[in-house]
């Protein structure tokens, strides 16, 4: 399985006037193009670990997700949520021939942990032997940053803030994040059900 992200987060959707503000509140700092860009990295630093701690994706972009199988022809999992549309199915043979599938014969079935592909029919296609499934789909909370949940844009104020005062911190343990992130960001973590409570 490999997941591609098509777009980015626009400079223009990242919140460096905010963050500026939650920075003074402890640092200060000059308003030059280097220091613009040391906080326009941060800030993407946070996103992308909160969307990897959570599975969630904050900003709106669209992804390709590419996989050999289906796990359930009855319906598949997607890798990440909230997806708000699935914009095309293709199917890749063993030769790299690919053949779209008319998005018509999907629905999307949503969900706040497990977003699903489902068939319209009976089941998903078959995916041809030694070839695969690629889905192409858009994803996120909101478009801009005013959109966000306000605990998620408080997380990620929060990380990028820690990551600028420790920029220079080298004995962080792997996978460090404030108890403050942790604690917003914990209900939107993927649930771990127990065998017998389905999936």
């Amino acid at each position: 399985m490999m997941l591609i992200e098509e777009t980015t987060v626009p400079d223009e959707a990242l919140p460096v006037e905010q963050f500026k503000a939650h920075l003074r509140q402890g640092t200060g700092f000059g308003e030059d193009t280097l220091q613009l860009a040391v906080l326009t990295g941060f800030l993407r630093a946070s996103i992308a670990a909160i969307e990897a701690r959570t599975g969630k994706v904050l900003i709106a972009r669209t992804f390709a997700w590419k996989l050999a199988a289906w796990r359930d022809r009855m319906g598949q999992p997607l890798p990440v949520a909230p997806v708000t549309s699935v914009l095309q199915v293709t199917l890749v043979n063993a030769l790299d021939v690919a053949t779209d599938i008319p998005i018509s014969q999907f629905r999307l079935e949503q969900d706040f942990q497990r977003p699903r592909l489902r068939p319209v029919g009976a089941a998903l296609p078959l995916v041809p032997t030694g070839g695969a499934v690629q889905i192409r789909f858009s994803a996120g909370f909101a478009a801009s940053w005013d959109g966000l949940p306000a605990d998620l844009a408080q997380a990620v104020l929060l990380l990028a803030a820690h990551y600028y005062e420790y920029r220079n911190e080298t004995a962080l343990g792997d996978g460090c994040m404030p108890f403050g992130v942790t604690s917003l960001v914990q209900r939107y973590r993927p649930m771990r059900l127990t065998p017998g409570y389905g999936t």
